[in-house]
């Protein structure tokens, strides 16, 4: 188990501050942030290339805070690769045994063995030069694995790689995952982190602010700021009033009033609503949810999940809706449309 305890770093006016996660033995743990949040700072200081201000790093019971990097065991993968150019693709995956003084014939077959693991077993006398990106990343990845590391450390290794070779990357760390590797991944891109993430961290302003499964970081941020970053595109900003004589607490917000289900104390703060959570319709219909607002559409757009449209209700609600929804309503820019969603959908986030 990995366990990282208050670590900081200070470079220039930037600082890593009180970072602290635990990652269990077969965890893929997702660390996820904006560019230059610190997340390689934070990754080269657990590999032992950068030296903590403060805090520590603990494999299991054992302080490896200031530990030599050969002695942690642990495996690094950046985005650029940084292969060795003048080594072929078997002399890159082998130099960690070759340092190791492993024997020759058991050096090659190792090599072979994890060039085939990771896809790469056709290319060993190749030149880091002659490889497209993902034979490239699948090379350093398997430079890595060779000497076993007890974690395996990836610096957004997926980002630089076109779309065909992104999902085949996806597709190779999920398989390394169910083999039982631990791996701490960083990125910026929560779909990457939710394709591929057993726990998730996210990172502002050079520390962690929310640790969680996917599901909770993604359906339950704990801040305006993971609820924008994670996609969320319903938030608003107004305060919590108490309900009506024991009745469903009232969000305000401009002009309009949301029923919420929350057991927060009122005050200000944030109402988040999930796209897929709202209801588009021509009419009010007859519906149970509590909160059910006229709009004029704003905008159709292509999205990840189908169709998203913008209603304007006096604030702007963007729904997802599906092709033939869209078809069948005949949603365009103009025209008059209701949104509806129920109380248990919204979610209130105190300041």
């Amino acid at each position: 188990m990995l366990r990282v305890e208050n670590l900081s770093k200070r470079l220039g006016q930037f600082a890593v501050r009180d970072v602290a996660f635990d990652v269990a033995d077969g965890d893929y743990f997702v660390l996820l942030g904006a560019s230059g949040v610190g997340k390689t700072v934070l990754l080269e200081m657990l590999a032992g290339i950068e030296t903590s201000d403060a805090g520590r790093i603990f494999w299991n019971d054992d302080d490896i805070t200031h530990a030599r990097i050969q002695d942690r065991g642990f495996g690094l993968v950046y985005q650029d690769q940084a292969l060795f150019p003048h080594m072929s693709v078997e002399g890159n995956i082998a130099y960690g045994l070759r340092a190791r003084g492993m024997k020759r014939h058991e050096m090659h077959e190792r090599t072979r063995a994890l060039a085939d693991e990771v896809g790469v077993g056709a290319l060993l006398e190749r030149m880091p030069g002659t490889l497209s990106g993902g034979e490239a990343q699948r090379t350093a990845l398997a430079r890595a694995l060779a000497v076993e590391p007890r974690c395996l450390l990836l610096d957004e290794p997926i980002a630089s790689l076109d779309t065909q070779a992104r999902g085949q990357m996806r597709a190779l760390l999920r398989t390394l995952h169910r083999r039982g590797h631990t791996v701490v991944h960083v990125t910026h891109d929560y779909e990457e982190a939710v394709s591929l993430a057993t726990r998730v961290g996210v990172m502002e302003h050079g520390t962690v602010v929310q640790v969680g499964t996917p599901r909770d970081v993604f359906h339950h941020p704990t801040s305006e700021f993971v609820a924008r970053f994670v996609g969320i595109r319903n938030v608003y900003k107004g305060r919590l009033l108490p309900g009506d004589a024991g009745g469903t607490p009232k969000f305000v917000a401009g002009d309009l009033s949301f029923a919420v289900l929350t057991d927060a104390t009122p005050g200000p703060g944030y109402l988040i609503v999930r796209s897929e959570d709202i209801t588009v319709s021509l009419a009010k219909g007859d519906t149970s949810a509590q909160n059910t607002f006229r709009g004029t559409v704003t905008d159709v757009a292509p999205a990840r999940l189908g169709i998203e449209a913008t209603i304007d209700i006096g604030l702007e609600a963007t729904a997802w809706v599906t092709t033939e929804s869209l078809e069948r309503l005949e949603l365009r820019v103009g025209k008059d449309a209701w949104v509806s969603f129920k109380a248990s959908a919204a979610r209130f986030i105190e300041e």
